[in-house]
């Protein structure tokens, strides 16, 4: 059904084609807004059925060329998601809340790694690369349910300490696991090879740093609003380019540059003010996801994204178990912490693109069609999931269970914490 816009001009073309996109979106959202599902979830299957592989409204060769979406839209998450790590978080997190994290994140990726090469007989490359992107948790159904029940207490001040570090976690082992890869790919795993990769990282976070920096001096409380938000987002575009250039994903560097700026301004406001410019962008990034998603390879490989599915579950909850147990924290924290890290949606589906550019074409087409069909998953049950786990732990009184059903909200629009 795109062949009427090969009549027309490119740029004709790729308006139109955004166009759709975006009105898709919109109207998706008034039906997932009604039962109660994340927005995310109306996006990609928005995508999925105006795509090439069902309706084929949009054409392949502007899906082809919207990767930088990709980088643009998870630049903004991460930005977001820096916001939580201000001094005082960071004091009061301690060794506890870092082991939990640690174990939830690595075990998962552990058991799908060793799951899909072992049982599944998947390339280990690219069981590798699905264990590194399994210990990624999208914070905002989670955060999404714990605003709108207005739960509190213990429980929750660990869960927003975890799903905030667990991303930190997910980009440092998707480094080491994707520098591996391409030094393997490149004829054997050197020394260069895995640590290049990891130095551009560290080079990226500190050029975050610098950005943040620059920014809380450039954005004084006289600066007028659209001036805050031009340099703001200019300066994430920026950095996000750099990256792109040295082929280095924006999320540690734009996540250290949102860590910098709010502990140097304590300023949420531009936080708020970035939230309420990016819904287009989020549109766009979760619905060409979708028109990516190629279904009959969805139906040849079923079962192992059933697997991956289950297995990164029983990963998450296992981990989290074993850490509060070690660390000592509350029965209550211990037996339903991991319920609440269900979500993946965001990290993982930018992750899984840039995980597909170091693959063989048909194992990187594969390792996307699992991650997005099984975040379409996730973002499905994440929120009951979350809310259950709130609800036993006591953080969500009786009579404020009963509300309706969550408002959505996107990774990287958080509720004030």
């Amino acid at each position: 059904m795109s062949d009427w816009m090969g009549k027309i001009g490119v740029e004709a073309a790729v308006l139109l084609s955004l166009a759709v996109i975006l009105l898709i979106g919109f109207a998706s959202t008034r039906l997932t807004k009604r039962v109660g599902l994340p927005y995310v979830s109306g996006y990609i299957v928005s995508g999925i059925l105006i795509g090439p592989h069902l309706l084929g409204l949009i054409p392949q060769s502007v899906v082809s060329n919207m990767g930088f979406v990709s980088d643009i839209a998870l630049s903004f998450i991460a930005f977001g998601v820096g916001r939580f790590f201000r001094r005082e978080t960071i004091r009061s997190t301690g060794r506890a809340v870092l082991i939990v994290t640690v174990l939830e994140a690595l075990l998962a990726g552990a058991l799908v790694t060793a799951a899909m090469a072992l049982v599944f007989r998947l390339d280990w490359n690219l069981s590798l690369l699905l264990g590194a992107i399994a210990t990624a948790t999208a914070p905002a159904s989670t955060l999404m349910t714990i605003n709108q029940y207005k739960a509190k207490g213990a429980f929750v001040d660990v869960l927003l300490q975890v799903v905030a570090l667990d991303d930190v976690v997910c980009l440092l082992v998707f480094s080491i696991a994707s520098a591996w890869v391409s030094a393997g790919a490149g004829g054997g795993a050197t020394f260069a090879g895995v640590a290049l990769p990891l130095l551009y990282n560290l080079g990226a976070m500190g050029l975050g740093a610098l950005f943040g920096l620059l920014l809380s001096k450039m954005l004084p409380p006289s600066r007028s609003r659209d001036n805050r938000l031009i340099l703001a987002i200019a300066m994430l575009l920026g950095l996000s380019g750099i990256c792109a250039a040295f082929d280095v994903s924006p999320l540690l560097a734009c996540m250290v540059f949102g860590a910098v700026y709010i502990n140097h301004t304590s300023d949420k406001k531009l936080f708020k003010q970035l939230n309420r410019f990016t819904p287009p962008v989020m549109i766009l990034f979760f619905v060409v996801s979708g028109m990516k998603l190629n279904l009959p390879m969805l139906s040849a490989f079923g079962l192992v994204g059933v697997g991956y599915f289950l297995i990164r579950i029983l990963g998450k909850y296992a981990g989290a178990y074993i850490g509060c147990l070690f660390t000592g924290l509350p029965v209550k924290t211990r037996r339903y912490l991991g319920a609440a890290l269900v979500p993946q949606a965001g990290v993982a589906i930018g992750l899984a693109y840039l995980a597909e550019r170091i693959l063989p074409p048909d194992i990187g087409s594969l390792l996307v069609t699992i991650i997005l069909a099984s975040s379409v998953l996730y973002e499905l049950i994440g929120p009951a999931c979350a809310k259950m786990a709130l609800i036993r732990s006591g953080a969500i009184r009786k009579e404020d269970a009963a509300a309706p059903a969550p408002e959505p909200i996107e990774d990287g629009d958080p509720p004030d914490a």
